[in-house]
C-alpha cells in the first residue's frame, strides 16, 4: 500500500516495527511534520539520517527504508521542542518526494511474507538462545523479567527479530541493516550474526581478563592495564604496533649523537614508556619528552665556509656602511680561519685537551650586541652573517617577554609544559652551531613570574652556556658553538650583568649621503621591480636627496623605503592613466607632485650676527641637527627663566653658564651686578620637542654672555661642547652626526672640544675637507672666536625664524 506521509528525521536512533517510544523533535521541519500529522491521520514516516551531524538533511541524506508510525501523544516542552510518543507499525520504503514546505514523501509499506519453513523455525530458536546468552553477558543491557518473558513468548518470528534488535546495544547502522531486511530469513540471519559476534567478544574479554589475572601477582597489580593491553595485542595477532614504536624510538636515540649521560636518561625514559599504558596521560608526557630529546640537535653541525674575502663581499653586497660591525665580524672570522685545523673531525675537536679548548676561538663564539635606532639594519645584518658563514639562521623576538620560563622552559610536572625558546630555536635550526639572533633584548621585562634577563645570563656567558640547563630537558645542553647576536635600541634598560657578557657595537645611524646611497643601491631597484616599473622609471640622486631631507626624519631607512614605495605607486597609477614613452626620469622638482607637501624643513643657518643668539649642534635619535639658543636680558631682579621643554641636565648647563659669567663678568665687559639687575630668559625654539644633554653648554654660555654684554654673535659658526664652572670645554658624543648636520645646514666653520679631535676620523673625508674645525679647551677661546664688538651689532635685530627639530 502506498502512503503520502510527512517525514520525521531521526539522529543516532533506528525505530523498528512493534516498538512504542518517545522521540524528541526540535528541528523546524520535523516539528512541522508532526503538526501536519496531528491535523490529519496522525501517521508519520520515521527515517534515520545517514550522517548524524547534518542539521537539515535532504531526502537523499536519509535511509530509504523507515517505519510507518502513529503519533500517540505530543508534549510541548519549555525549550520549544516536542516530546512525541510514537507507535511504530510496519516497514515502509520511500518511493519519491512530494513538494512541500517540510519533508513529505510517497512511501510503500513492506509487509513481511509469511515463512513457516523449518529453517526459519530453527533460526528463530537460535536467536532466542543467543539473545539469552547475550543479555546475560552484556553488563550494559538491563531487561527485567517481564520483558524477557515477553520475548520468549513471541511466536511471530519477524516481531522476535525486531524486538531483539530494539533491545540490543548495536550501532544505528547495524539496526538499520535489520530494518532493511524485509524477508524473515534475512532478518533472522542478520540478528543472529550480530548476537554471535557480540557473544564471542564477551567470551574473548573473559579469556583476556583470566589470562591477565593469571599473570599478575601482588607486586604487579599496578600494571594491570599494561598487561591487559599486551593480552589484547596477543589475541589480535601479535600486537606489533607498541613494540615497533618503542624500537623506532630506540633507533632514533641511538642515531641522535647524544652525550652518554643524556643517552642513558633517554633510554631510561623509554623503559618507563614501555611500562606505561598507552592511553594514560603519563604516557603522553614521557613520549613528548623523548621526542624533544631526539629532535634537538646534539652533534649535527653545518660546515662553515671560513673565507673572510667571501664574507666581506656578502656583507658589502647586503649592507652599505656599518664598517665597525663588518670589521668586528671579519676579525672574528680571521681568528677562526687561522686556528682552524683542516681535516679535523668533530670527534677530534671534542678530544682536545681542556687547555687547548680554552684558547680555541671555535668554542668561544663572540656575543655581539648591535645597538642602534630602529631601521638601521640590525636584524638583517644577522641574516647576512649567517649566510656568509654558511650557518642556519634563527631569530628570536624577545620584545615583551616577561616570564623566565620562556627562556628556561617549564618543568614536566606542569600540564602542557615545553622547553624554552632557546631549545625551541635549536630544534628549528637542526644544528648545534647556528647563528641565533636575540632581537630587541632591551625590551624584556620582569614581573612575579620571574626575570627572563637573569635566565639569559647563562645563555650568553661563554663560561656557562656549554652546560645550559633547560627546566624541561633537565640535562645539560651545549650552546657554546652557537653564535649569538643580540640587538637593542638602547643600553639603558639592559641589566649591567647581562650587558657585561656582550660586546657592544654601536650603530649610530646613517648619514644623509649614506641614506641616498642605500636608496640608490637597494631600495629604489627593489620598489621599482615590485611595482612593475622596471625600465620605465628612474629616480635621480637629487630627488633622493630631497626625499631624505624633506620627507624623512630618522636614523634608519624604513620611512625612506615607505616614501619610495609611495612614489612608485603614484608613478604606476600615472603610467596607466597617462602612458609615457621610454623611461620617465623623476627629478627633485617633481618630488612634491608625487609625495605632497614636504614634511620637514631642513636646517638653515642664520646669516647676520645676532645679540643673544648662538648656533649650536645637537644629536637626536634621528641624527644630528642644528640647535638655536636664544637669550634675552631685561631689567629685573635676577630671575632666570628657561623654556623649550628642557631636561634637568640642560637646565643645569644654563646655571653653569650664568655662574661662569658672574665669575668673569669684568673680563667680558658685563655689569658685575647683572645677576641682581637683570632677568635672564633662555629659550630653545621648537618648544614642543623635549631637549636634554650637556653638549649645548658652550652654546648657552655664548648666548647668555652676548645678551648681557650686548655683543653680537657670529651666526656662520656652529658649536658643541659641555661647559664646566671653571670654563673648561668638556668632550661630548655624536661628533660625526653633528658635523654632518652643520655641513648640511650650510655651516662651514665649527667649534668642538679639544678632546673630541680623535673622533674626526669618523667624519667622511669629503665632509671634513669642507669644514674649518676649531678644537678648543676653554670657553674664552669660544668667545674670542664668536663675539663681535658692540659696534658691529646691527641696529635692528632680525626676527628669529623657528628652526625645525626632528620629532616636533
Amino acid at each position: 500500500m502506498i502512503w503520502e506521509l510527512p517525514v520525521v528525521a531521526l539522529r543516532n536512533i533506528v525505530i523498528l516495527p512493534g516498538v512504542t517510544m518517545n522521540v524528541d523533535v526540535g528541528r523546524p521541519k520535523s516539528k512541522r511534520a508532526v503538526d501536519e500529522a496531528q491535523a490529519s491521520d496522525r501517521r508519520v514516516l520515521l527515517l534515520t539520517q545517514r550522517d548524524a551531524r547534518t542539521d537539515d538533511p535532504a531526502l537523499g541524506e536519509l535511509y530509504d527504508m523507515g517505519v510507518l508510525a502513529v503519533v500517540k501523544q505530543v508534549v510541548r516542552m519549555p525549550d520549544n521542542t516536542y516530546q512525541v510518543l510514537v507507535e511504530a507499525q510496519e516497514r515502509a520504503r520511500v518511493e519519491g518526494e512530494v513538494p512541500s514546505a517540510y519533508l513529505r514523501v510517497r512511501a510503500e509499506t513492506q509487509p513481511t511474507p509469511a515463512d513457516e519453513s523449518r529453517e526459519v523455525v530453527v533460526l528463530a530458536n537460535e536467536v532466542k538462545s543467543a539473545f539469552e546468552e547475550y543479555q546475560r553477558q552484556n553488563k550494559n543491557l538491563r531487561l527485567d523479567n517481564y520483558q524477557l518473558e515477553g520475548l520468549k513468548a513471541l511466536t511471530d518470528t519477524g516481531a522476535l527479530a525486531d524486538q531483539v534488535a530494539h533491545h540490543a546495544t548495536w550501532t544505528p547502522e547495524e539496526k538499520q541493516e535489520v530494518l532493511a531486511a524485509t524477508d524473515l530469513r534475512g532478518r533472522l540471519e542478520a540478528v543472529l550474526k550480530f548476537l554471535t559476534r557480540d557473544t564471542e567478544r564477551f567470551n574473548m574479554d573473559k579469556k583476556i581478563a583470566g589470562r591477565v589475572k593469571e599473570q599478575m601477582d601482588a607486586n604487579q597489580r599496578e600494571y594491570y592495564l599494561r598487561e591487559q593491553m599486551k593480552a589484547i595485542g596477543k589475541e589480535l595477532g601479535g600486537g606489533e604496533d607498541g613494540p615497533a614504536e618503542v624500537e623506532a624510538l630506540r633507533e632514533k636515540i641511538e642515531a641522535a649523537g647524544m652525550p652518554e649521560s643524556v643517552k642513558d636518561k633517554a633510554l631510561k625514559e623509554l623503559q618507563r614508556l614501555e611500562r606505561t599504558p598507552g592511553g594514560s596521560p603519563e604516557s603522553t608526557v614521557v613520549r613528548n619528552y623523548i621526542d624533544w630529546l631526539v629532535d634537538v640537535p646534539w652533534s649535527k653541525r653545518d660546515e662553515e665556509i671560513l673565507d673572510i674575502t667571501r664574507t666581506r663581499d656578502i656583507l658589502d653586497s647586503d649592507h652599505y656602511a656599518l664598517s665597525d660591525v663588518k670589521d668586528r665580524i671579519l676579525e672574528f672570522l680571521a681568528v677562526r680561519q687561522l686556528t682552524h685545523q683542516p681535516g679535523e673531525t668533530e670527534e677530534q675537536r671534542r678530544e682536545r685537551s681542556a687547555e687547548e679548548r680554552t684558547d680555541d676561538a671555535e668554542l668561544r663564539a663572540p656575543i655581539l650586541c648591535l645597538v642602534g635606532p630602529p631601521g638601521v639594519g640590525k636584524t638583517s645584518l644577522g641574516k647576512s652573517v649567517a649566510r656568509s658563514l654558511n650557518r642556519k639562521f634563527v631569530r628570536m623576538a624577545l620584545g615583551g617577554v616577561r616570564d623566565e620560563s620562556e627562556i628556561r622552559g617549564h618543568r614536566r610536572t606542569y600540564i602542557g609544559s615545553m622547553p624554552g625558546r632557546i631549545i625551541q630555536g635549536m630544534k628549528t635550526a637542526g644544528v648545534i652551531n647556528p647563528v641565533m639572533l636575540l632581537d630587541e633584548i632591551d625590551k624584556m621585562s620582569s614581573d612575579w613570574r620571574g626575570d627572563p634577563s637573569s635566565a639569559m645570563l647563562e645563555v650568553l656567558d661563554p663560561e656557562q652556556n656549554h652546560t645550559f640547563q633547560d627546566h624541561y630537558l633537565e640535562v645539560p645542553y651545549d650552546l657554546s658553538q652557537v653564535m649569538f647576536i643580540t640587538t637593542a635600541n638602547s643600553l639603558q634598560t639592559i641589566p649591567r650583568p647581562l650587558l657585561d657578557r656582550m660586546e657592544v657595537i654601536q650603530i649610530p645611524g646613517y648619514t644623509q649621503p649614506e641614506k641616498v646611497e642605500i636608496a640608490r643601491r637597494y631600495r629604489v631597484p627593489r620598489q621599482i621591480k615590485s611595482h612593475g616599473l622596471t625600465g620605465r622609471v628612474e629616480i635621480t640622486d637629487a630627488a633622493l636627496n630631497r626625499i631624505v631631507e624633506e620627507y624623512t626624519a630618522e636614523s634608519g631607512v624604513r620611512n625612506l623605503d615607505r616614501q619610495i614605495s609611495k612614489l612608485a605607486r603614484k608613478a604606476a597609477r600615472e603610467l596607466l592613466e597617462k602612458p609615457w614613452e621610454g623611461v620617465k626620469v623623476i627629478d627633485a622638482a617633481q618630488i612634491p607632485d608625487f609625495l605632497g607637501v614636504p614634511l620637514h624643513r631642513p636646517d638653515r643657518m642664520e646669516k647676520e650676527p645676532q645679540v643673544g643668539v648662538a648656533q649650536g649642534l645637537a644629536w637626536t635619535s634621528v641624527g644630528g641637527t642644528m640647535l638655536l639658543v636664544e637669550a634675552l636680558a631685561t631689567p629685573g631682579t635676577g630671575k632666570i627663566s628657561m623654556t623649550g621643554s628642557l631636561g634637568d641636565v640642560m637646565k643645569e648647563s644654563v646655571g653653569a653658564a650664568v655662574a661662569y659669567l658672574r665669575a668673569h663678568a669684568h673680563k667680558y665687559g658685563a655689569d658685575p651686578d647683572f645677576h641682581k639687575n637683570l632677568d635672564l630668559h633662555v629659550h630653545f625654539p621648537d618648544g614642543a620637542t623635549p631637549k636634554d644633554g650637556p653638549s649645548a653648554g658652550i652654546t648657552i654660555a655664548t648666548a647668555v654672555i652676548s645678551a648681557v654684554t650686548g655683543r653680537p654673535v657670529r651666526m656662520d659658526v656652529a658649536m658643541t661642547g659641555e661647559i664646566s664652572l671653571r670654563g673648561r670645554v668638556l668632550p661630548i658624543g655624536g661628533v660625526k652626526e653633528k658635523l654632518l648636520a652643520a655641513h648640511q645646514g650650510g655651516i662651514r666653520e665649527v667649534i668642538i672640544p679639544k678632546d673630541n679631535e680623535p673622533h674626526l676620523q669618523e667624519v667622511p673625508e669629503s665632509i671634513r675637507g669642507e669644514l674649518k674645525i676649531h678644537a678648543v679647551e676653554r670657553v674664552g677661546e669660544v668667545l674670542d672666536l664668536l663675539l663681535l664688538p658692540k659696534s658691529e651689532q646691527p641696529s635692528i635685530p632680525p626676527v628669529q625664524g623657528k628652526i625645525n627639530q626632528p620629532g616636533a
